[in-house]
């Protein structure tokens, strides 16, 4: 946990995704108003996050540099997320939870 959290983060579920060049979603597990995502590949992610199956991930979505994690907020409603890779496959981790930290 970072330094000065001012209020520590309670995952409740997460889901790994295959992603390659080509968009791939799944569905969010656990609840929560917050996600982290890590990237565990060498390559940049982009992640989407939507209310049904269909979200689909571009490279105008958000990036998430390689071998990196990064917190975002979402609300109850997000139910699925897409991530697609620059380049090559591997494995993205989404964990939503409730929390954050500085």
């Amino acid at each position: 946990m970072a330094i000065g959290s001012t209020l520590p983060f309670r995952p409740a579920g997460t889901v790994a995704l295959g992603a390659t060049a080509t968009s791939a979603s799944v569905p969010l597990a656990g609840g929560g108003d917050s996600v982290v995502v890590t990237n565990t590949t060498t390559s940049l992610a982009y992640v989407r996050f939507g209310a049904d199956p269909s979200v689909v991930a571009t490279a105008a979505d958000m990036p998430v540099l390689p071998n990196s994690r990064i917190m975002l907020g979402i609300n109850t409603l997000i139910t699925n997320v897409a991530a697609l890779l620059a380049s090559g496959s591997g494995t993205v981790l989404f964990t939503r939870g409730d929390g954050s930290y500085l």
